[in-house]
Parts: C-alpha cells; structure tokens; sequence
C-alpha cells in the first residue's frame, strides 16, 4: 500500500479548530449524520461516475471515507489534507479496507502535484473554511488534465443549517466564526474564473438539523435535489476541463 506525506509538518497549523478525525466519527454515529452523509455521498457518487482506471486526487480527503470508496471502485487515488491527523486516520482506514491510498499533507491553495496530472478531482466542504475560493479553484484547474472533470460539494448559503451555523459563530463558536457558505451562481463563477466549464448545481439536504426531520424528508431528499437549490444544505456540482484542441 502506497502511503506518503511530503509537505511540511507545519501544514497542520492550517487544521481547523475543533474538527478531527473524533469529531467525524461521532457525527456519522448520529442518526442525523448518518442520514446526511448517506444524502451527500449519494449525489457526490452520481455526479462522479464511473472512476475505473482514472488517476484521481481527493482535496481535502479528511479521515478518507470518500477516498477509500473511490479506491474500491477501481481508482487511483491520491489524497491531500491540511492536517496531520486527518491524514494519519485516512492512512488507518485505508490499511483497514486494504486498498492503496496516496496521502499527502498539503492545503488546497498550494496543491503539492505537478500541473495536469490528474483525470479527476474531488473535493468536499474545502470552501466553507475559506474566504476566498478562487486560489483552490486555481489550483485544481491547474493538476487537472484537459478534458479531466472536478466535482466539488459546498455548503449552500440559503438553508436552516447555515443559518443555525451563523448562530454559533455569534455565540462564539471558533470553528464557525471561519465558516463561508456559497449559492449555486458563485460556484458556477468560480469555475468559470478557473478556466473550468460548469455544469448544473445539484441541491441536497433540505430537512432541518433534527434527525426525525431527516428520516422524514430522507424518501424525497432527492426529488427536491430535482426542483429547486432554495434550502439545500448541501450544493455539489461538476465541471470539466476544456480539452486541447490541435
């Protein structure tokens, strides 16, 4: 198995404050986090599609739940976090599942790859930490190969949950005082500013942050992702690369 980190160990001062591998693991525990993550994997696994045989790098990978999913559905995956101790629970999770997972310690601002060396990128909740996305948005662009896709999900602006999350900021809360949340138009604008090709947004996650809302609303999480992105919690979108033409 295939396990690196090459950045340097002062990366993790970049590590969000109270957000930890501990942390992960008690919200999917939760029957509301269970519930949530199940909704967002799903959208984020049907706009990835088939990966078999692509080279592919997961920005912020995390505990590398999504990574190792992609793993066993037959891609190359690389990993990149800005905290060590992310990295070393997706290096353990990994070595559990047993498939091969390169894992970097590096920001999404300063993608520690050279440039078009990658057939895919995926990226979950990176911009919700950062005030400006354009730099993240630039580096993907630039490891991508042409014609090569990004699928990123974010935390969408117009929801109960960004607003019960503005809440804790005021109250104090250190790691949502940090938080960013984005509309489907900045999405697709930073795409675009990247030099990317937008497709559509897709909404999920439109219940309350209560979990008997979430085994209510779970059956037809869905067919909302379908109408409308007003409420959604969660915004994923894919856009591609222009391919060179001769």
């Amino acid at each position: 198995m295939e396990q690196s980190s090459n950045a340097p160990a002062q990366c993790d001062r970049r590590a969000l404050p109270g957000l930890d591998p501990q942390v992960y693991a008690k919200w999917r525990a939760s029957e509301l986090g269970a519930i949530t993550e199940r909704i967002e994997r799903r959208l984020m696994l049907e706009l990835i599609g088939d990966v078999t045989g692509k080279r592919l790098l997961e920005v912020g990978c995390g505990d590398g739940a999504l990574a190792v999913e992609l793993a066993k559905r037959g891609a190359e995956v690389t990993g990149v976090d800005a905290s060590e101790r992310m990295i070393a629970a997706a290096r353990e999770r990994a070595r559990e599942a047993g498939v091969p997972l390169a894992l970097h310690l590096g920001p999404a601002e300063a993608l520690p790859f050279k440039a078009e060396d990658f057939d895919m990128v995926v990226a979950q909740t990176i911009l919700c930490f950062v005030a400006d996305g354009s730099p993240a948005f630039g580096e993907i662009a630039r490891v991508l190969k042409p014609g090569g896709r990004l699928v990123i999900g974010e935390l969408g602006r117009w929801s109960s949950w960004a607003a019960e999350r503005r809440v804790r900021a005021w109250l104090g809360s250190p790691l949502w005082q940090r938080g960013h949340f984005r509309t489907p138009g900045e999405l697709k604008r930073l795409a675009e500013q990247a030099g990317l090709v937008p497709g559509p947004v897709h909404g999920a996650v439109y219940y309350p942050r209560i979990g008997i809302a979430a085994r209510w609303m779970d059956p037809i999480d869905g067919v909302l992702g379908r109408v409308t992105k007003i409420g959604a919690a969660f915004l994923a979108i894919s856009a591609e690369k222009p391919a060179v033409h001769a």
